[in-house]
């Protein structure tokens, strides 16, 4: 099944997700990366990219998508998949073929990341929710700290446009586990 969406119902989607964004302006809120902080560009150390091909979005919102470029990626630099960490946790993100910009700030082939914590159900196709689960990092931060209780615990990052919605393709990390050991 095909969507046509006309310009008029373009706007008032736009509008009202955008009315939704309001509600996530706590991620701009938070402070810009420090100095000499890692960027995220590409490194030696980065993962062969996935190979992607853009799927035909027929969803009334694939007009509000932003396209991915062939080969995009998103990664986790640190922790390690299969690490044993205690709390806080630093958690470094990597970027491959894209642009970090904070959200708002509607660049080609940009988006800011967004961490999820133990694989929380989301619609790709509408702005990721702020929860305790997907932590958004819309000043365009390339790292952060997190408390996790002891237990294992997955991550992946997802990189989100400028109103908060996954590219086409999903432009995301593989999901890694990581152990929080207990504290003494």
């Amino acid at each position: 099944m095909r969507f046509t969406i006309s310009s008029t119902v373009r706007s008032l989607l736009t509008a009202a997700l955008l009315g939704t964004l309001s509600g996530l302006a706590a991620c701009s809120e938070t402070a810009a990366p420090a100095p000499g902080a890692p960027t995220a560009t590409a490194s030696p150390e980065a993962p062969a990219a996935a190979p992607t091909a853009a799927p035909a979005d027929t969803s009334p919102t694939a007009a509000l998508r932003s396209p991915a470029p062939e080969g995009a990626m998103a990664y986790i630099i640190e922790p390690a998949d299969g690490a044993t960490v205690t709390s806080p946790l630093r958690v470094l993100f990597g970027l491959r073929g894209m642009g970090v910009a904070p959200a708002g700030h509607d660049a080609k082939h940009s988006g800011h990341h967004h961490l999820l914590i133990n694989e929380p159900d989301y619609d790709p196709d509408l702005p990721l929710p702020a929860t305790e689960q997907i932590i958004h990092f819309g000043a365009g931060q390339t790292e952060t700290t997190v408390e996790l209780e002891p237990g294992e615990h997955r991550l992946q990052l997802v990189l989100g446009n400028h109103l908060h919605i996954p590219h086409l393709p999903p432009v995301q990390s593989e999901v890694i586990t990581v152990t929080v050991a207990a504290g003494p």
